[in-house]
């Protein structure tokens, strides 16, 4: 009689002991995680400097706020125009009107913003502090509406336009990229449809008019102007005198 083995192999791995698990994977994984937010970094930091940098020479494209427009019906009309064929009294009423330190900050004008906050405490009209380089960071790279991730971004392109632009390229974008009025965009479009002539001929009175209506460019008419719009023509027009007496546009118009 033939003895039968009747052990069979257990096919069934035996438990693990308490305590004991699989190699753990977190390690890969998070050089993965960290690859990614360091990538992220970077486009984060090196995009917005590339393109600051090809704008420095470039025309920079339609805006946000444009296309905006564009998508409510506003139509479009832009010219690109160099400093130079600008009026300086378009310049020196802008600054008169929207920054009267544009020469001698360094993109923040800090007491602006101390007179902007104190005024808002006390009234309902709100007045921003914003300077000419706040405004050009965000109407170009920025989209249109408030939040504190858009006034950060917007401090971050304020400092990189300063450093990469310097004032007289800062003020060209500005001037050619401002709304001033239902779908018209920059000095040459504004000269034309409010007064029939270029940009570079604006008068002093007609450049006031302009800069008057700034805050408030779908509501206010340059060609024919209310009573609000004459009354702060007249103030930007003194201003701009002493803009000019006292050589406060001498880091664009030299």
């Amino acid at each position: 009689m033939s003895e039968t083995d009747t052990t069979a192999p257990d096919a069934t791995p035996e438990p693990e002991a308490p305590g004991e698990s699989a190699p753990p994977r977190r390690g890969r994984l998070g050089r993965i995680d960290r690859g990614l937010l360091v990538l992220a970094l970077m486009i984060g930091f090196v995009g917005p400097v590339l393109s600051v940098a090809v704008y420095r020479f470039v025309p920079p494209p339609i805006t946000f706020l444009m296309v905006q427009r564009l998508f409510e019906g506003q139509g479009f009309s832009r010219s690109w125009r160099g400093l130079d064929d600008i009026s300086p009294h378009l310049v020196r009423a802008a600054i008169a009107a929207e920054d009267a330190n544009f020469c001698s900050h360094h993109g923040f004008d800090l007491e602006a913003i101390r007179k902007a906050l104190a005024h808002n405490e006390s009234s309902d009209r709100v007045r921003g502090g914003s300077t000419i380089s706040q405004q050009t960071a965000k109407n170009i790279f920025l989209w249109p509406n408030r939040s504190y991730v858009r006034k950060g971004l917007e401090a971050y392109f304020t400092v990189l336009i300063e450093v990469m632009w310097g004032k007289p390229r800062i003020m060209e974008v500005y001037l050619n990229s401002i709304e001033f009025g239902p779908g018209v965009y920059g000095a040459q479009a504004a000269a034309r449809k409010n007064f029939g002539v270029d940009a570079k001929d604006l008068s002093p009175l007609q450049a006031a008019r302009l800069a008057a209506i700034l805050p408030s460019p779908l509501r206010y008419k340059a060609d024919t102007p209310g009573p609000y719009v004459r009354r702060r023509t007249g103030r930007i027009q003194a201003a701009a005198g002493t803009v000019r007496r006292d050589n406060l546009a001498a880091c664009v118009l030299g």
